[in-house]
């Protein structure tokens, strides 16, 4: 009888074992947000991403946008019309024309020859659709956790974009970009005074007084400064977006 109660213990074990299966437990893949005004330099930064040798990580970089400058033809190690592309650094990149989910669903088929993914959203877009997509989303939720979102600022024209008037019921979307932002990369910062400079990181603080801020030219950071930021925090952006979690009708 004994034995038989080993053997109800041994299927039980099996049951549990596929149970375990079923449920996704591993380490979630980070995703990093950047946003921007069209001509910020987001796309400068992508491509710095892709082309890097030094870093030594593989980011999944999914394009949002069809900006004035696309990613590098010369980095792409050959055209394809798979909607994946394959990059010399082993990186990959893809654009999304209409389903992010889709797009990111089949990015995670391949997940552990990934780092991190990048979203590179369109220029004149609230970043908080994208954002909210890996918050609420269960299809990819359990493999993906939002690291942060980095918002490019072109320190010789933020100020008028910050400040132009959109009427009482319209969204300044440079003002959401950088009340969203976890850093905020400064660029340009060689096309403006050391005065401008301080006004504009002044502006950037009166919007989001807790952000970190990165000065860089032509995009160039260390992409490790980008990923494994662990920043991004939902009830800070329901303070100043309570509506967030909200599916838009």
């Amino acid at each position: 009888d004994d034995d038989d109660d080993d053997d109800d213990d041994d299927d039980d074990d099996d049951n549990q074992e596929e149970d375990d299966e079923d449920a996704y437990d591993g380490p979630r893949l980070p995703v990093t947000v950047i946003t921007g005004f069209l001509g910020a330099g987001k796309t400068t930064l992508v491509n710095h991403i892709l082309k890097d040798p030094n870093h030594g990580l593989k980011f999944a970089v999914i394009e949002n946008e069809f900006g004035a400058v696309g990613v590098d033809d010369a980095i792409i190690k050959q055209h394809s019309d798979e909607q994946i592309v394959e990059m010399l650094n082993g990186c990959v990149c893809c654009t999304v024309r209409t389903d992010l989910t889709k797009t990111v669903l089949k990015l995670l088929e391949r997940k552990e020859d990934f780092d991190a993914i990048i979203i590179e959203t369109t220029g004149m877009a609230d970043p908080s659709p994208v954002a909210q997509t890996f918050i609420v989303d269960d299809a990819i939720t359990p493999y993906c956790e939002l690291d942060g979102i980095v918002t490019v600022v072109d320190a010789k024209h933020v100020l008028k974009h910050l400040r132009e008037d959109r009427g009482e019921d319209g969204v300044n979307e440079s003002v959401q970009q950088v009340a969203f932002a976890d850093r905020v990369l400064l660029n340009k910062i060689d096309l403006v005074t050391d005065e401008e400079k301080a006004e504009v990181k002044s502006a950037i603080k009166s919007i989001n007084a807790g952000v970190k801020i990165i000065e860089t030219e032509r995009s160039r950071v260390d992409p490790k400064l980008l990923i494994g930021m662990k920043s991004f925090s939902l009830d800070r952006v329901l303070e100043f977006e309570p509506e967030f979690l909200k599916d838009e009708q």
